[in-house]
C-alpha cells in the first residue's frame, strides 16, 4: 500500500467533508484513547456540569433587574442571589478547572502514544517507502497532524459539545420566557447562518492556498539548511534566499488577499448579526413599554441570545477544525497502515545465543529492479558466493550494481528473483532483526550522531559496558585522538560528527562496527574520501575489523583490495571477471587490469 501523496506537503489544512467513512477514520484512534477512558468520562461529565452552570448567569441576570425594580419572580432578595452567584461561579471555576486538567492529561497522554506509533511504524518502513516519501512530509505527520488531532481533542471537541449544549439550552430557555422575541430570532438566524457558511466556505479556499504555499517555504527551509554545506561550498547562499524569499512573498499575496476577504466576513458578521440582534432588542423594549415583558427578561433574552449567538458563530470554525482533524486522523492512518519490514520493534541482545550466520554466503541467479525504477535492470542473473570468513571485493564503474548488493544483503529490498542464503539457508527466513543485528556496515559517507564520541561508537551495541566501548576505540585506533580531546569519550561530535575529520568519523566508525561483533562486514567505499594518512591508520583499524568474519568490500581505489581472497568485476549488472588481484591484472584486455593500469601506472 503507497502512501497518498498529497496537494502539497502539509495538506493537514484541508477541510474534510463529514461522512461514515471519515468518522470510522477517527474511531480508528480510539484504541489509544481506550487506557483513559474512564478519564474521560468524567472530563465529559465535568463539561456537561460547566456547561449547564454557565447557562445560571444569563437567566438570573435579567433577574436581577426584576428583584431592583420590586417585580421579582421567585420571591429571593439581592443579597440572596448575590450569594447564591458567588457560590455558583466558584464551583464553576473548580468545574471548569477540573475539567480542562482532565483533558489536557488525556490528550497529551494518547497524542504521545500516537506519536510513539508512528515513529515506530516508519522506523520499520522499507527502504522504497523513503523513496517515494519526502522526511519533510513524513516529519509533518507526526508532529502536525498530530498536533490537529490533539487540540482537536484538548479544545475542539469539547468546546465544539458545550456550544451545543449552551445553544439547546439558551433555546429552551428563550421558548420558555419569551416566545414571541424566540419565534423572530428562529426566523432571522437561520437565513444569517446558511449566509455565514458559504461565505465562510469561499474564504477557506484562501486559506487552504495559503498554507499550500507556506508548506513550500518549510520545503526550501529544510532542504537548504539540511544541505547547509553543499550550499556554502558552491556559494548559493544569494541563490536559496531569492528561492526562499520568493516563496515567502507568494504566502504573503495570498495571505493579504485572505485577509480582505476575512475582512469582509467579519464586517458582514457584525454588520447583519448585530442588526438583527438590535432589531430584537427594539421589539422587545416596545414590549417592556406596552407592559407585555418584565425589564429583567429583556436583559435575560438580551443575554442568552448574545451567548446562542457566539455559539452559532462559533460553531462553524469548530465544525471547521474537527474536520481538519479528521483529515489529518485519515492521513495518519494511511502511515500507520503501511505495510512493515516487522510486525513490532523489538530490543535486540547482540549477545544472544541465538544461530549466527557462519556459512557460505550465496547469492544465486539474483534479477533486481528498485521499485521506483521497475523498467530498469539493475542486476541480471548474477552467481556469487563468499565463503565463510572469506573476503571478497566488489569492483567496477559507477552504476555497475555494487552498491545495490550491500542494499540486497542487507534486506532493504525484495528481490525480483533469485535467492540469497547463507549456509544453505534462505535469508528471508530468518528474523529481519536478528538477522540484521549481526551485519555491519562501514559506509563511504559517515552518518554521526549529534551527541558524545562514546555515544556514537556505542550505537552499535547499545548495551555494551564502558570497557568494551574503550576496547573498541583502541582496536580502531581512536583512543590517539580521543585523548587529545579535553573531554576524551564525552567529546560532543557536533550534527552529524561536523567537529571531526574525516578520518576520525571513519575510525569511530569501524569501532562502532567492532563493537556490535559481526558476522558478515561489509565495506562499502570506507576509504575512498580519505587522504593518504588518515586512509593508512584507517586501513590498519580495517584490518583489525575484518579478522575471522565474511567480509564484503567496495572499493574504488583498488590498492586497498590486492589481498583479498577474491574480487569480482561487475559491468551493467552483471559479473563478467573474477579471480586474484594477480590473476586480474595480468589478463589483457581485462576490465580490470585497464582500471588497475590506470591507477597504478597512470602514465603509461
Amino acid at each position: 500500500m503507497a502512501l497518498r501523496q498529497p496537494d502539497s506537503l502539509n495538506d493537514s489544512q484541508v477541510v474534510k467533508k463529514f461522512s461514515i467513512d471519515s468518522i470510522k477514520s477517527v474511531s480508528v484512534f480510539y484504541k489509544f484513547l481506550k487506557p483513559y477512558k474512564i478519564s474521560m468520562f468524567f472530563g465529559f461529565l465535568l463539561l456537561v456540569v460547566s456547561s449547564l452552570v454557565f447557562m445560571i448567569f444569563p437567566v438570573t441576570s435579567g433577574e436581577l433587574l426584576n428583584i431592583a425594580t420590586g417585580k421579582g419572580k421567585y420571591g429571593i432578595t439581592l443579597t440572596q442571589l448575590g450569594v447564591g452567584l458567588i457560590v455558583v461561579l466558584i464551583l464553576q471555576s473548580l468545574v471548569s478547572y477540573s475539567r480542562v486538567l482532565i483533558f489536557t492529561h488525556v490528550s497529551e497522554k494518547s497524542m504521545a502514544d500516537i506519536r510513539k506509533a508512528l515513529y515506530d511504524k516508519i522506523l520499520t518502513l522499507p527502504m522504497n517507502f523513503f523513496e517515494n516519501n519526502r522526511v519533510g512530509e513524513l516529519t509533518s505527520r507526526v508532529t502536525s497532524d498530530v498536533q490537529q488531532l490533539q487540540d482537536a481533542l484538548s479544545l475542539h471537541v469539547a468546546e465544539f459539545i458545550r456550544q451545543i449544549i449552551v445553544l439547546i439550552v439558551g433555546i429552551i430557555v428563550l421558548v420558555w420566557t419569551t416566545p414571541k422575541l424566540a419565534l423572530m430570532m428562529f426566523l432571522i438566524f437561520p437565513v444569517i447562518v446558511v449566509l455565514a457558511i458559504v461565505f465562510g466556505r469561499f474564504i477557506r479556499k484562501f486559506s487552504k492556498k495559503r498554507q499550500e504555499e507556506l508548506a513550500l517555504t518549510n520545503v526550501i527551509l529544510d532542504e537548504s539548511l539540511g544541505a547547509i554545506a553543499t550550499v556554502k561550498a558552491f556559494t548559493n547562499e544569494h541563490y536559496e534566499s531569492a528561492r526562499y524569499g520568493s516563496a515567502i512573498d507568494r504566502v504573503v499575496k495570498l495571505s493579504i488577499r485572505y485577509g480582505q476577504w476575512r475582512g469582509g466576513f467579519i464586517a458582514f458578521v457584525i454588520a447583519v448579526l448585530f442588526g438583527a440582534i438590535f432589531f430584537m432588542l427594539w421589539e422587545g423594549a416596545t414590549m417592556v413599554q406596552t407592559g407585555a415583558m418584565l425589564p429583567g427578561d429583556l436583559v435575560s433574552f438580551i443575554a442568552i441570545t448574545a451567548i446562542i449567538g457566539a455559539s452559532i458563530g462559533g460553531l462553524g470554525d469548530l465544525y471547521t477544525q474537527l474536520m481538519r482533524a479528521v483529515g489529518s486522523s485519515e492521513r495518519l492512518l494511511e502511515l500507520l497502515n503501511e505495510n512493515s519490514e516487522f510486525h513490532e520493534i523489538k530490543k535486540i541482545n547482540l549477545n544472544a545465543d541465538y544461530k549466527k550466520l557462519h556459512g557460505d554466503l550465496k547469492f544465486q541467479n539474483i534479477h533486481f529492479s528498485y521499485p521506483s525504477r521497475p523498467e530498469i535492470e539493475v542486476l541480471s542473473g548474477v552467481d556469487l558466493t563468499v565463503p565463510s570468513g572469506q573476503r571478497i571485493a566488489l569492483v567496477g564503474s559507477s552504476g555497475a550494481g555494487k552498491s545495490t548488493f550491500v542494499q540486497l544483503l542487507l534486506r532493504f529490498y525484495d528481490l525480483t528473483s533469485g535467492t540469497i542464503s547463507i549456509n544453505d539457508i534462505d535469508v528471508n527466513s530468518i528474523p529481519i532483526l536478528d538477522y540484521r543485528s549481526r551485519i555491519a556496515v562501514v559506509p563511504q559517507e559517515i552518518v554521526l550522531f549529534g551527541g558524545t564520541i562514546k555515544e556514537n561508537i556505542q550505537y552499535g551495541n547499545p548495551s555494551a559496558s564502558l570497557e568494551e566501548i574503550i576496547e573498541a576505540a583502541e582496536k580502531s585506533y581512536c583512543m590517539e585522538f580521543i585523548l587529545q580531546f579535553p573531554e576524551g569519550l564525552d567529546t560532543v561530535v557536533g550534527e552529524r560528527g561536523i567537529k571531526l575529520s574525516g578520518g576520525q568519523r571513519q575510525r569511530i566508525a569501524i569501532a562502532r562496527a567492532l563493537l556490535k561483533n559481526p558476522d558478515i562486514l561489509i565495506l562499502d567505499e570506507a576509504t575512498s574520501s580519505l587522504d593518504a594518512e588518515s586512509e593508512s591508520i584507517v586501513q590498519l583499524a580495517l584490518e583489525e575489523l575484518m579478522k575471522n568474519r565474511t567480509s564484503i568490500i567496495i572499493a574504488h581505489r583498488l590498492a586497498t583490495i590486492r589481498n583479498v581472497d577474491r574480487i569480482f568485476v561487475l559491468e551493467e549488472g552483471t559479473i563478467i571477471e573474477e579471480g586474484t588481484h594477480d590473476e586480474l591484472y595480468k589478463k589483457e584486455g581485462g576490465l580490470y587490469s585497464k582500471l588497475a593500469k590506470l591507477q597504478f601506472e597512470p602514465n603509461l
